[in-house]
């Protein structure tokens, strides 16, 4: 596994019950992941010695996380099997080559222009007013909204651009929001695929807040999305599994990203459905068929982030405290998940719950009075 937080510490947990051993490669001593692997290479994801040991060692390699180097999954490609290749991980990991492949394949997309100068900003003929207002988005390394930036006209954009220091950038227009939706599934070496029930998400800040399945959208809505997803993973060629994300805007549907991992908004599988996102990775990984995702239960998912490790005393410090677990632990059907990071800090996902019940609206209910108990507020 290239990557030791928290999806990779599911991913280990996962193949542990199959009966595989795990090795991490990751940099940070104190890796979620790295702690309960049979063994962690610390290590920086370019560093040949620690790669060779991974080829030596183990019979495939998997990625928890779309920014490891491409040309690192490419060098493993020679010596073991590299699910998902470097090929589709390259394509998620840039915008301007997502928007692309979405663009080139006829996949509803948000109508984008790349930015690679400020003289791209200025040429009317290549960023026409159509994109404005628009979202200015750096091409690598921008996640929970990070790195992005809405502009209204040429020159916030041009200001903006300059802010993100010349890097190169999409700008794409912004999209009346009705909702969002995303759809996680799993693909293998044969071309199989199994969807996960389509997860309607809520955000805050830029970090995904809640997650509810079902979807509360139309049925042809989330049928459409998983279709999408399904076309995504054909033309990519991908092998195992896969985050999409959707904007629904004025009732259509539009791609917003791809993740080539397990994404946040599949973690209600862990507790909801028969085979859970993570297992479906090492299944597509290993060459297993793949299992059935089929929820069981109507499913809440709420993050935990390290906001809620901190209190403000009467002269507005910050204190640092564990939030109390045992109000959550109170409700019978919600399942706490903890990620076992060396430290909070605000903004940082330290881990998540998820309300199972058999009535949509009453999980929902539920999980709102549980993430309010917590200290969450809106």
């Amino acid at each position: 596994m290239l990557g030791g937080g928290q999806l990779g510490r599911f991913f280990v947990a996962a193949a542990h019950e199959l009966g595989y051993q795990v090795w991490v490669l990751d940099p940070d001593a104190n890796s979620p992941a790295g702690k309960i692997a049979n063994r962690h290479l610390q290590a920086a994801y370019d560093d040949y010695a620690a790669l060779d040991q991974l080829a030596q060692g183990c019979a495939a390699v998997t990625t928890e996380f779309e920014n490891v180097p491409a040309d690192t999954l490419d060098y493993l490609a020679k010596f073991v099997p590299v699910r998902p290749h470097a090929a589709a991980v390259a394509i998620c990991q840039n915008r301007v080559a997502e928007k692309s492949f979405l663009r080139d394949n006829g996949i509803p997309h948000a109508a984008f222009a790349a930015i690679i100068s400020e003289d791209d900003l200025r040429d009317a003929a290549k960023v026409g007013a159509h994109l404005f207002p628009g979202i200015l988005k750096v091409a690598r390394f921008g996640y929970d909204g990070k790195g992005q930036a809405v502009v209204n006209s040429r020159e916030e954009a041009i200001a903006a651009f300059q802010g993100f220091k010349g890097e190169t950038c999409v700008l794409e227009q912004k999209l009346h929001l009705d909702y969002e939706v995303s759809v996680v599934l799993a693909r293998d070496e044969q071309g199989a695929t199994r969807c996960f029930p389509t997860a309607e998400n809520i955000h805050r800040k830029g970090i995904l807040d809640i997650s509810i399945v079902p979807a509360r959208a139309t049925a042809c809505t989330a049928n459409s999305a998983q279709e999408v997803a399904e076309r995504i993973a054909e033309k990519l060629g991908y092998i195992g599994t896969l985050g999409v994300e959707f904007f629904i805007s004025r009732g259509q549907l539009y791609v917003n990203e791809m993740a080539p991992r397990p994404h946040n908004s599949g973690h209600y599988t862990l507790d909801a459905c028969i085979t859970n996102q993570f297992e479906q990775q090492v299944r597509a990984l290993c060459g297993l068929p793949l299992g059935e995702p089929r929820a069981h239960s109507a499913a809440v998912m709420v993050n935990l982030l390290g906001d809620i490790w901190f209190e403000k005393d009467a002269d507005g410090n910050e204190r640092y405290r564990e939030p109390d677990w045992a109000k959550l632990y109170a409700v019978p059907n919600l399942k706490l998940h903890l990620y076992g990071k060396h430290h909070a800090r605000h903004g940082r996902k330290m881990g998540h719950f998820t309300v199972i019940d058999a009535d949509p609206a009453r999980a929902l209910e539920t999980a709102r009075a549980a993430r309010a108990s917590v200290g969450i507020v809106d």
